[in-house]
Parts: C-alpha cells; structure tokens; sequence
C-alpha cells in the first residue's frame, strides 16, 4: 500500500471517529436563571475552537468564555441556542457568574474566577 493511501485510510478513520462521537446523545444540564436546559456535546470540531484559541491568545479571555457558549450551547434538536450576533448581550447584560458556570459546565473542565475574569 502506498503512503498516500494509507494516509487517506487514516484520515478516513479519523472522520469516522468524529462522525460517530457527535452523533451520539447530548448531555444537558439546567440553568435556573435562565429557566432553560443546555444541550451539548463533548466534542467540537477545530473551525468552532479556533476562534476561541485566538481570543485567548489575545487576552481577551471573557470574549473567549462567551464564545464557547455560543458555540456549543445548543436546544434539545441539536441546534444553536444562541448567535454571534448575541455576544455583546452577554458581554454587557447577563450575571457574570452564570456566565462563568455555564461555559465551565460546557468546557469540562475548571474556568478562572469572576474576579480574574475581570481582570481583562
């Protein structure tokens, strides 16, 4: 087998891997504030991380926390709960500590406090 089959056998493996895992079910939890159920799934594709890489290494870390809602945050049909067109909204008129659990819940892992946060 040549070496560019066998790359596009493992690039095809690849694709089957992502395919199957956002495929499964969606993982939800509850936002009492919002009176509303996130939906979301562990993994993402690149293109949706990259804008939140670049805001980050910017040190716009606040941006990067509301963009990984909008990006992931998603209704019970698998569709976008919000827009980019809703990032000002939150930059300037939701809790910031719901803010903060919500995209640490979506992230999966710990996010800075409020008080660092502020900090950018």
């Amino acid at each position: 087998m040549t070496e560019q089959k066998k790359t596009v056998n493992v690039l095809s493996n690849a694709t089957k891997h992502y395919k199957a895992q956002i495929a499964g079910d969606m993982n939800n939890f509850e936002v009492p504030e919002w009176d509303t159920t996130i939906y979301y799934r562990t993994i993402t594709n690149l293109k949706a991380e990259t804008e939140i890489v670049e805001l980050s290494r910017q040190g716009k870390s606040t941006e990067a926390l509301v963009m990984s809602i909008i990006n992931k945050a998603r209704k019970d049909d698998g569709s976008l709960m919000f827009s980019k067109h809703d990032k000002d909204v939150f930059m300037n008129e939701v809790d910031p500590k719901v803010v903060l659990r919500v995209a640490s819940r979506l992230n999966g892992d710990p996010l800075p406090q409020v008080s660092e946060v502020a900090k950018n």
